[in-house]
């Protein structure tokens, strides 16, 4: 497949954060924009299902894997035109970012640290925490279109809101993002509470996809599932954190089917107990394409 260097059969349980996962029909590390301009043709004129990949939080593989091709974005340049501004790549790490920057004296992404997902991935879903959101800070972000072109767009064109954004409509890849950051002498200190109190209220080190539900507009899904007796709930190896009620963790060897089976029974029993309709953000890919 062109000259990009291409695995067959690919476990993707080794490139997510939930460490569940089948086998992709094909695997490609993306290094620069050119590299994801020339895969997403090959896909185009092959016409195969492509998905873009990141730090491989939020998302649950299929343990029968993905019938297409998945494209582990790497491209991980962090730039500085000038001090406020941050011009990323999209396989950056979101957590390095909010650190780096907050050490810079920077403020806007202090929330970010601890946060086990890319830019592009962050940009993607509108990454939030603590009260404020990725595209608060979000210029612009460079794309990749199905059509293989590379365009620039501004934030206003994005339709940011909560967990969500207009790239779960397009076809393509998130390939960069520029930040406008604000200075500010506390934001190192901030950036330091943050991790410390993430650290100690979310099952940091386990296998998670992150948090799995949105919060509905009554509540925080998490304080909802636990005031519906479900922390520790259990099905095979898949189990609702004892310590983070919004996260299921892989205790040993989980399998996709587990992971829907105890999502399931968490939204109908707190439907049935509080009322609350609870939506997953966690992207289930099947192998025939995701599910959102």
């Amino acid at each position: 497949m062109g000259t990009l260097s291409f695995q067959e059969n690919k476990l993707l349980s080794a490139l997510c954060t939930f460490g569940i996962g089948g086998p992709a029909r094909y695997f490609a590390e993306i290094h620069s924009i050119p590299e994801m301009q020339q895969a997403i043709l090959v896909c185009l004129e092959r016409q195969i299902p492509y998905f873009i990949l990141g730090k491989g939080s939020n998302c649950l593989f299929d343990d029968r894997g993905f019938n297409g091709a998945v494209f582990l974005n790497k491209i991980d340049f962090l730039e500085r035109p000038s001090t406020e501004v941050y011009h990323v790549g999209a396989g950056y790490s979101f957590s390095l970012l909010g650190t780096q920057s907050a050490r810079h004296g920077m403020s806007g992404l202090e929330f970010a640290s601890g946060i086990p997902g890319s830019v592009g991935g962050a940009v993607f879903m509108n990454a939030g925490a603590n009260g404020r959101e990725t595209c608060e800070s979000l210029e612009s972000v460079d794309f990749v279109d199905e059509s293989g072109q590379f365009v620039t767009l501004k934030k206003n064109e994005l339709h940011f809101a909560y967990r969500t954004s207009s790239f779960h409509h397009k076809k393509g890849a998130i390939v960069g993002a520029t930040f406008v950051l604000t200075p500010l002498e506390t934001a190192r200190a901030k950036q330091i509470e943050i991790i410390t109190y993430r650290k100690k209220t979310q099952p940091y080190g386990d296998m998670s996809a992150g948090c799995i539900f949105r919060n509905p507009n009554c509540g925080h899904a998490g304080a909802l599932i636990d005031q519906s007796g479900l922390k520790g709930t259990q099905i095979g190896d898949a189990k609702v954190s004892e310590i983070h009620a919004n996260f299921i963790v892989n205790v040993a060897n989980a399998s996709s089917k587990e992971v829907l089976e105890l999502i399931s029974l968490v939204q109908a029993q707190v439907k049935l107990k509080t009322g609350a309709d609870l939506q997953s953000e966690v992207r289930y890919i099947s192998p025939e394409g995701v599910h959102e």
